[in-house]
């Protein structure tokens, strides 16, 4: 059922980096995300995958991870993503891509689970930096990175509380705490 696979579908920041990702698998979540929901059907997504070593260490390079984390620096090497997918916008397309790739980063990440992966979408991006490392032609815009592998956490949905803090947070036990705002609190007509 589609409710199981969304909550399921969490932001995963830590993987087992030795279960490597097939770059079919990868080709296969960017499948799903062709058949995606696109404004005037432009289709102005384009995508790198990358499920080589050497690249992939190259990608986490150039990322931010978890921002309410002040003291984390993201996943430890033996944890990071064994894949990624970057999403970029062909600009000679169209010089708007509006919520696209948002669309589209979300049915990656639903293949991903029902795949038994888990990711992260990553938009702290060094942009300028990664296009010059990647050689990325200059038509394309960098809008997101997806980090992808089997995940090595677990993350908790729970409810905001009194405070109204919505920060995520990470418990003694490494669990990945998200509080969500409660249905009655986000409908208001």
């Amino acid at each position: 059922m589609i409710r199981d696979l969304i909550l399921k579908n969490r932001s995963y920041r830590r993987f087992y980096q030795e279960v490597a990702i097939e770059r079919e698998t990868l080709r296969e979540l960017v499948d799903l995300a062709r058949h995606s929901a696109s404004a005037a059907n432009m289709q102005p997504l384009k995508y790198i995958l990358s499920c080589d070593p050497q690249k992939n260490a190259l990608l986490f390079s150039h990322l931010a991870w978890a921002a309410y984390l002040k003291d984390w620096p993201g996943p430890s090497e033996g944890e990071r993503p064994s894949g990624y997918i970057i999403m970029l916008g062909d600009t000679e397309i169209s010089q708007s891509f509006g919520c696209d790739h948002g669309i589209a980063a979300q049915n990656i990440l639903l293949g991903a689970t029902e795949k038994g992966l888990g990711g992260c979408i990553i938009a702290a991006v060094q942009r300028e930096e990664l296009h010059k490392a990647l050689e990325i032609p200059p038509r394309y815009e960098i809008l997101l990175v997806l980090a992808l592998g089997k995940p090595k956490e677990t993350v908790v949905i729970e409810a905001v509380g009194s405070t109204g803090d919505i920060k995520y947070w990470r418990d003694s036990e490494g669990v990945h705490h998200v509080p969500k705002r409660l249905l009655d609190d986000i409908i208001i007509g």
